[in-house]
């Protein structure tokens, strides 16, 4: 199997919770039409997880890109969660709506780091996927990540059977350590380096030394930033957000309109400003969110705007 080119990820990728009835259901049809959204408007990069509504996220993208041709897209899924049949009934206790009928248990060894895959190829329908990260180490175990996961995501790499691997982590501090610890081709992190905050910064720079690819989820810091007039009610970090960071983010949003430009726009954009960042992949769960998006990247944003920008973040 050929190595990664990270240029292929391309700018914009898809994320693949959303289809997995985060927070809400979503009929099939509905996230069937969303990849369809995605691939039509030239989207090649989809990431998933089994952590994403059971499994349910990995069955529809495939039921999708199983017929698309396979040299066309890249796909990524997670390993550290093993999805074990379960009894306990009524709806997952985790954010997706979806049945409980089974349940997740971590997993670092290289047997389960092997199974997840092998379970994962068989919901996508396809025979390998390109990219494996490691599922939130830091929420697990950090210490056991970097001595048992990583390893056997290197023996993987070299034996052919990912392309490529990384971590996919919210704590950049802890995807430092990672990035030190291993060979990794990519680190996918959730938040930390937006237009609203940018704790990352010596782990992005690091990965440029690396030349580790850093793929930035959470542009929109769980939707804080995702609209252009920020609502009282907004959300960071999949909760209510904190009045001092809901006014930041009304005076971001200001400072966009100065210029003729929504928040949202310079937010999606703002995380390739950086040469670590080789892609911003964002969740969608309705069609017209890809088109929307997919316009959003391709927007023209003047300097002058990211140097006010820039300037505000440092007051």
């Amino acid at each position: 199997m050929t190595p990664l080119d990270l240029g292929a990820l391309g700018k914009l990728g898809f994320g693949g919770a959303g289809i997995g009835n985060l927070y809400r259901a979503i009929p099939d049809g509905e996230a069937l039409a969303t990849v369809l959204a995605a691939w039509d408007g030239g989207i090649r990069y989809f990431d998933t997880a089994p952590h994403y509504g059971l499994g349910l996220s990995e069955q529809r993208l495939g039921a999708v890109l199983r017929d698309k041709p396979r040299d066309e897209f890249l796909i990524s899924t997670k390993v550290g969660r093993l999805l074990e049949p379960s009894s306990g009934g009524g709806q997952d206790p985790e954010g997706f709506d979806v049945p409980a009928t089974t349940r997740r248990v971590w997993d670092f060894t290289e047997a389960g780091i092997r199974r997840s895959i092998e379970d994962s190829l068989e919901r996508l329908g396809l025979n390998h996927v390109d990219i494996a990260y490691l599922h939130d180490p830091d929420v697990h175990d950090l210490h056991a990540g970097i001595s048992q996961a990583l390893p056997v995501l290197e023996k993987l790499r070299s034996e052919g059977v990912v392309r490529a691997i990384g971590v996919g982590i919210n704590s950049a501090e802890a995807a430092l350590e990672c990035v030190e610890a291993a060979d990794l081709d990519l680190v996918m992190l959730a938040g930390r380096f937006t237009l609203l905050e940018q704790p990352s910064v010596p782990l992005l720079e690091r990965c440029v030394e690396r030349r580790t690819g850093v793929v930035s989820v959470g542009a929109f810091n769980s939707g804080l930033l995702a609209r252009p007039e920020v609502p009282e009610d907004a959300h960071y970090n999949y909760d209510r957000a904190p009045k001092a960071l809901v006014e930041r983010a009304r005076h971001l949003a200001a400072v966009c309109r100065d210029f003729g430009v929504e928040l949202p726009t310079a937010a999606l954009q703002f995380p390739l400003r950086h040469p670590a960042v080789v892609n911003v992949t964002v969740g969608a769960s309705a069609p017209g969110q890809i088109a929307t998006n997919a316009a959003r990247m391709e927007e023209p944003i003047p300097d002058e705007l990211w140097d006010v920008l820039e300037a505000a973040g440092r007051d």
